[in-house]
């Protein structure tokens, strides 16, 4: 036993020494994937060179202990205590004890936050990526950053072009223009295309690949059967109008936009209705709206002037596109409020920019981009469209309906408003005008609702009305219970009781620690345009009842012990309600007023740094406009002379109110606020601002050129720079992507990265081909994904031809369909389909994921979902950042931190074993097998149904001659003949245990 033991331990040794030979070498050769690349560029060189490169590089006045830090070559060979750091083991890298301070204290003016560090040990381990540069020198002359050179000389930025199909020598073979572009680049290279998929092969794929379902036995022999010429076709257009068309498209689109449905960090605080944003993807490629189009909403749905209706509830789809940009992580009260801001900005351009532009722009956040044709400038020019927006949760199902009600109110009570005053004219009735603020108090008034533009007045939802009410003009309050007329005594933004009655309806059980979500703001918010804080002591004339909120920086998580007292309560009978912002004095911010449920809200000014003594001065501009007797004599004027004038138009309003769609849903999206342009962040930290940057689109498509903003963040005039015709990136970045879901790989490897670091197209006249087909199909992904599941080269057979291999083994030139690993969730939805446990209900609210005894850490949920979803669709199953199902993680389901257009296909012994052994699988497997064996009589007809619900095709000879040894054996333990139903089960699960199950032929 010993000497077994020692030859395990010599071998243990041996695999230890190969690795680090491996490591070794790819010291040398420095191939490292793009995703690595990326990843140092992001996450690694920002960290050296704001905290190392002072003291450790070329450009140091003096270089400490003999180290560089900026090229790996110098990182490995080290300074005078030794090499820095070993690829592959931060454990044993000095680089990585010195960052903890474990040994040396670096950097010596204060320890690196938790993440830098782990990120510097997460890349320490993936081998210590760094792209291919030369080493700087001191006398070195930094090459100069030349965007117009990068533009030139790479293929993406070239404007699109229709290629002329090739011809070729075999024309019966292409079925459409796709494959002569692949059967061309084949007969060039004197390579046989495999032969066709068999037709039980190509409905399992079909069904997969559109709408991740597996066919039924019946299904598959209907389409075997079926000879004419038009079967494949009426497939696939049958599969492209099926409701789980967008459920399973939806899922990609879902890992571009690192869709998840709560926050992660520390207590995993809930997104609420997050979901509505995962509803809103399925139901669009359901209804196959134009690529533009989706864009289009992504970027500024809330801005379109005619939104997109749901045909069937008329609701406001358009603007659930816009929750994209909050689907990312957020930190709950950050010590850091400015650098959470650039952290969460930094996020959102970098999945925009990937998901549409296929660019990795965020790389430019401490530099001009290393490689591509992206400055800094064009990276903060991209965050002034974030500054200048904003979070809410919109009232998406009553928005359009109340905004035709909203504008029938203002034109009512213009009408009315005038015709009171008409009556006051005859009768020579004083009332008050509008005074001034005094010019020696004018720069402690940050905002006046007497002297505000239509543009600065901003509010989520209408009961502000259109506008501020002028001093004189008259108001409705329900205040003491009773609705009454009552005259405005000063200009002031006043929340109308006409829509007291909303209702937000909430996602159930939502785990949210925020403040913020206890009060009723959702379309009861007015917002001030956006200021700096240059004196903390911030005061607010306010009347009524209800909350004030300073959103600094954008920071809307507010949880735990910091950031409490941007939060006030408005108390009646307080004319003034005051916000120390000391501690933010040079952030940005602006206020948001939410009454009280049943209460009315007024506000007139917001100040900055007025003592008490002038905040009186400002109040006497409101004050004795009208004597005592005045006041009497409006008040009688209004309750006799006009009382029938003043019962019309109650009952006129009450009339609206009656067509108020009071209930409504929530969801996460952006709302415009004040029009700003981004500061360059020097080395990309927040701490630093640098000048400021016009907001524009890429330099490298536009030139540089300012846009054009005539009001607000400018995010819709974006989103039409993003759909220009002109714009090179957008449609060859779809087109990619549709091809990678369907063959696998895209015709552009990189599906993320089209820049240098990205690999280069393998056919790009077809890129361009299919790129120029599908706008002129008016960006169709649905006619798309038909002309190339209809093309010769998606039908192939899985299996080559030997010297096409031989000459070709990476398949670059596409001569065979290769093998395709089913994802996570399609694995488990179709064990779900082949056990009849499937529920096929579309959308709702997310199941939430079954919770294994592993699964455990702060902001657990409370309550575990059931172990099999209550037979929904993975879609449907709640993404939670910090408690990810393990079913998924073992099958390479992506972590949603950032766009994942290519998922890692790994072949790992844990997918053998969760297969094997997970409670799911095994329950599941038993549900299948007594669907055999209560829809089949005989043994051959049960084995040959569980042959075609798992594979789609009938079992062969050998097959059938295992299955029935096997079913008819002994039990081993004890001799005994298994039960029937326990042999069948077993074999059930075998089956769901093979390789063709979770593979497509």
């Amino acid at each position: 036993m010993h000497s077994v033991w020692t030859r395990i331990v010599c071998l243990l040794c041996c695999v230890s020494t190969g690795l680090l030979a491996l490591q070794a070498l790819r010291a040398d050769d420095q191939e490292f994937a793009p995703t690595e690349l990326e990843f140092f560029e992001k996450k690694i060189r920002p960290i050296l060179a704001e905290h190392c490169y002072s003291c450790h590089s070329a450009e140091a006045k003096k270089i400490q202990a003999s180290l560089l830090v900026d090229s790996r070559a110098a990182l490995i060979a080290g300074g005078d205590s030794g090499e820095a750091i070993t690829p592959g083991d931060p454990d044993s890298s000095l680089l990585i004890e010195a960052v903890k301070y474990e040994s040396y204290e670096m950097p010596p003016k204060g320890k690196l936050s938790s993440e830098d560090i782990q990120a510097l040990e997460d890349w320490v381990r993936m081998g210590a990526p760094w792209p291919q540069e030369e080493a700087p020198t001191a006398d070195a002359v930094q090459p100069k950053f030349d965007l117009e050179s990068r533009r030139s000389e790479h293929w993406v930025w070239q404007p699109i072009h229709a290629p002329e199909i090739p011809k070729v020598d075999r024309e019966s073979w292409p079925n459409n223009s796709i494959d002569h572009f692949i059967l061309s680049r084949l007969e060039d290279a004197d390579l046989q295309p495999a032969g066709d998929a068999n037709r039980s092969a190509l409905i399992r794929r079909l069904y997969f690949d559109l709408i991740g379902l597996p066919p039924t036995p019946e299904e598959v022999a209907a389409f075997v059967n079926d000879k004419s010429p038009q079967a494949v076709e009426d497939l696939v257009d049958q599969l492209l109008a099926s409701p789980h068309f967008g459920e399973r498209w939806g899922r990609h689109w879902l890992d571009l936009v690192r869709y998840a449905e709560s926050r992660g960090h520390e207590f995993d605080n809930d997104a609420p209705n997050a979901f509505q944003y995962r509803d809103y993807i399925i139901r669009a490629l359901n209804s196959d709206i134009p690529h533009d189009q989706l864009i289009r909403e992504h970027i500024a749905g809330d801005l379109l002037p005619n939104p997109r209706l749901n045909p069937d509830k008329g609701f406001n789809e358009s603007i659930l596109g816009t929750g994209f940009w909050f689907l990312g992580e957020w930190v709950h009260s950050p010590v850091d409020i400015r650098k959470d801001e650039s952290d969460r900005f930094d996020n959102m351009i970098d999945v925009m920019s990937k998901a549409f532009l296929g660019m990795t722009v965020s790389c430019a956040r401490c530099h001009d981009h290393k490689f591509d044709a992206i400055s800094t400038a064009d990276y903060y020019s991209l965050s002034g469209f974030l500054e200048s927006s904003d979070y809410r949760q919109v009232r998406f199902e009553s928005i359009e309906h109340n905004r035709i009600v909203a504008e029938k109110l203002a034109q009512l009570d213009a009408d009315y408003q005038e015709k009171i005053e008409n009556e006051l004219r005859t009768r020579n009735l004083a009332k008050p005008t509008s005074k001034p603020v005094d010019s020696s108090l004018q720069h402690l008034v940050v905002l006046d609702y007497g002297n505000v533009s239509s543009s600065e007045f901003m509010q989520d939802g209408f009961i502000y009305g259109a506008r501020p009410k002028r001093a004189g003009e008259f108001y409705w309050s329900d205040e003491g219970g009773e609705l009454s007329l009552r005259m405005c005594t000063e200009d002031a933004a006043i929340s109308d009781p006409i829509w007291n009655e909303l209702e937000s309806v909430w996602e159930k059980g939502v785990h949210n620690k925020s403040r913020l979500v206890t009060f009723p703001r959702s379309g009861r918010t007015l917002r001030t345009p956006t200021f700096a804080v240059t004196d903390g002591n911030v005061a607010c004339r306010v009347r009524g009842e209800g909350h004030v909120v300073a959103c600094v920086d954008s920071h809307r998580l507010i949880a735990g012990p910091l950031h409490g007292v941007t939060i006030a309560k408005i108390k009646p009978g307080s004319e003034w309600t005051h916000l120390n912002l000391q501690r933010y004095v040079g952030h940005r911010i602006h206020l948001e007023f939410t009454p009280s449920e049943g209460k009315q809200l007024q506000v007139s000014l917001v100040t900055r740094g007025a003592t008490p003594e002038q905040r009186q001065e400002l109040g006497r501009r409101f004050s004795d406009q009208l004597t005592a007797e005045q006041v009497a004599a409006v008040e009688s004027f209004l309750d006799e002379d006009v009382s029938d004038l003043i019962a019309n138009w109650k009952t006129e309003r009450e009339h609206l109110q009656s067509q108020i769609m009071t209930r409504s849903q929530l969801a996460m999206a952006m709302m415009d606020g004040t029009g700003e342009d981004g500061r360059i962040l020097i080395r990309g930290n927040s701490s630093k601002p640098g000048d400021q940057v016009p907001r524009h689109f890429l330099t490298a498509v536009n030139g540089g050129e300012v846009m054009e903003i005539p009001i607000g963040s400018g995010r819709l005039e974006l989103a039409e720079k993003i759909n220009a015709a002109d714009n090179p990136l957008t449609a060859r970045v779809a087109v990619n992507r549709i091809w990678h879901f369907l063959m696998g790989r895209g015709i552009v490897p990189t599906t993320d990265d089209f820049g240098v670091l990205g690999e280069r197209p393998t056919h790009p006249e077809l890129l361009d081909h299919l790129a120029v087909k599908f706008v002129n199909d008016g960006r169709s992904i649905k006619k798309l994904i038909r002309e190339i599941v209809l093309s010769r080269v998606y039908q192939l057979d899985c299996v080559p031809v030997a010297e096409s291999l031989r000459a070709d083994p990476k398949n670059q030139m596409w001569h065979f369909r290769p093998p395709k690993r089913l994802e996570g969730e399609v694995i488990r939805d179709a064990i779900l389909s082949i056990s009849g446990r499937l529920d096929p209900t579309l959308y709702g609210e997310p199941v939430p994921v079954h919770l294994t005894p592993f699964m455990d850490g702060r902001g657990r949920p409370k309550n575990s979902g059931p172990l099999d979803g209550d037979g929904r669709r993975s879609i449907y199953v709640a993404v939670r950042r910090n408690f990810l199902s393990p079913f998924m993680l073992t099958f390479d389901t992506p972590a949603p931190f950032s766009t994942m257009g290519r998922r890692n296909v790994s072949n790992v012994p844990a997918q053998s074993l969760i297969l094997m052994n997970d409670p799911f699988v095994v329950e599941q497997s038993k549900l299948w097998a007594q669907r055999a064996i209560e829809e089949n009589d005989s043994m051959d007809s049960r084995l040959d149904w569980l042959y075609q619900t798992a594979f789609s095709r009938s079992s062969n000879a050998r097959e059938r001659e295992v299955a029935m040894e096997f079913l008819t054996a002994s039990n081993s333990s004890g001799g005994d003949v298994m039960s029937e139903q326990t042999a069948w089960e077993d074999f059930a699960h075998a089956l769901m245990n093979t390789k063709e199950f979770i593979f497509l032929r």
